[in-house]
C-alpha cells in the first residue's frame, strides 16, 4: 500500500477513531490560530484606516487642557476645521502617527478573535453537556449560551489589553503634540523618552483604563454582535443557523457592536487618553487612574468624561461593521 502523506495520515487517524486524534486537534488549533491572526489583522487594519481621523479628533478632545486662557476645541467640527487648516495639511494632521495604530489594530483584532475562540473552547471543555455535544459533532459549531458569550468576550478583552496598552500609549502621544514639542516627533523618539523617564513599566502607563475599557467593551462588542445574529435567526425564517446570517445582517450586528463597545466604557478611555498624553519629561511622579479621574471630575464634571464620545460612537459603527464582515467573509472563503 502506498505511503500516506501527512494530511492523509491525520485524516486516517481521525477516521479510525471516529473523533479527532491528539495530533489532529493540535494541528487544527494551530491552523485556527493562524487564521485568527491573518484574518483578524486584515480586518483590523482596513477598519483602522476608516476610523483613524475620527480617533485623532477624539483623542484631541479628550486630552485638551482646561487651564483658563488655553486654546480649546469647541467640538468635533472645530477639531476637523483646525486639522484642515494645519500647516502640515489635513491628511498628515488627521493621520499623524497612524503606523502605531495600524500595528495596534492588527494586534487588537487578531488577539480579540483568537482569545474569544480560545475562551469559547475552554467553556465547552468545562461544560459536560457542551463537551458531549462537541464530541458527537466535532466539526460542527457549538452555540454557547448568551451569558457565556459575554464572559468569553470579557476574557478576550482582558487578554488583549496587555498587548494593546504600549501601542496605544505611543499612538496617543503621536496624535497630540505636546507644548514645546515638534509636531514631527518620531515613534522611536517617543519610545526612547518613555523608557528614559519611566523605564519598561512606563509602556503600561494607563493599563487599568485599557483593562476596564477592553474587558467591558469587548463583552459589549461580541455580545452585541452575537445578540443581533440571534435576533435575526429568531425572526428571519430564511436564517437557519447563526453563522449563516446575511451580509447586511452581519454589518448591522457589527455596527451595533462598535457603538456598544465605545459608549459603555467611554469614561475609562478618556482617563486613559489623558494619562497617556501627559508629557513624561515634565510630569512629576506617576499619575494614577483614580487621581486623573478625580482631577477630570473637579475640572469638567461628568461631561468631561464623555468629551468626544459622539464622534467616537459615530466612527465605530462603519469600522466594526467592516471588521466583522471581512473577518466572517475570510472565514467562510478559506474555511
Amino acid at each position: 500500500m502506498a505511503a500516506l502523506n501527512h494530511n492523509d495520515a491525520l485524516a486516517h487517524l481521525e477516521d479510525v477513531k471516529g473523533v479527532p486524534s491528539a495530533a489532529v486537534r493540535v494541528e487544527n488549533q494551530g491552523v485556527e490560530a493562524l487564521k485568527d491572526i491573518v484574518f483578524g489583522s486584515t480586518a483590523g487594519v482596513l477598519g483602522k484606516y476608516i476610523e483613524y481621523p475620527f480617533d485623532t479628533v477624539k483623542v484631541r478632545l479628550q486630552s485638551q487642557s482646561n487651564v483658563p486662557g488655553a486654546d480649546r476645541l469647541a467640538g468635533p467640527l472645530d477639531a476637523f476645521r483646525q486639522a484642515f487648516h494645519a500647516p502640515e495639511g489635513p491628511i498628515r494632521s488627521l493621520y499623524r502617527g497612524i503606523s502605531a495604530p495600524l500595528v495596534g489594530a492588527a494586534v487588537e483584532t487578531s488577539s480579540l478573535f483568537f482569545s474569544y475562540r480560545i475562551a469559547q473552547n475552554a467553556w465547552i471543555s468545562f461544560s459536560p453537556a457542551l463537551r458531549k455535544q462537541k464530541e458527537a459533532h466535532p466539526h460542527a459549531k457549538i452555540e454557547l449560551p448568551f451569558a457565556a458569550l459575554l464572559l468569553c468576550g470579557a476574557a478576550s478583552g482582558a487578554f488583549t489589553s496587555l498587548a494593546l496598552t504600549p501601542i496605544e500609549l505611543v499612538k496617543c502621544k503621536m496624535q497630540v503634540p505636546l507644548t514645546g514639542s515638534s509636531s514631527q516627533r518620531s515613534i522611536s523618539s517617543i519610545i526612547r523618552t518613555i523608557f528614559a523617564t519611566q523605564g519598561i513599566a512606563g509602556f503600561w502607563h494607563g493599563q487599568l483604563g485599557t483593562l476596564i475599557r477592553e474587558t467591558g467593551g469587548s463583552a459589549a462588542w461580541f455580545g452585541s454582535y452575537e445578540a443581533t445574529k440571534i435576533l435575526f435567526k429568531k425572526y428571519d425564517k430564511s436564517v437557519e443557523k447563526i453563522n449563516e446570517v446575511k451580509i447586511w445582517q452581519q454589518m448591522l450586528g457589527g455596527a451595533a457592536a462598535g457603538m456598544s463597545y465605545n459608549f459603555v466604557f467611554y469614561p475609562a478611555d478618556t482617563i486613559k487618553s489623558r494619562m497617556q498624553t501627559e508629557d513624561a519629561s515634565v510630569v512629576k511622579g506617576r499619575s494614577t487612574f483614580l487621581g486623573v479621574g478625580k482631577e477630570l471630575w473637579r475640572q469638567q464634571g461628568l461631561k468631561g468624561f464623555y468629551r468626544g464620545c459622539g464622534i467616537t460612537v459615530f466612527r465605530a459603527a462603519p469600522s466594526s461593521a467592516i471588521i466583522f464582515t471581512i473577518y466572517e467573509a475570510l472565514r467562510r472563503y478559506f474555511g
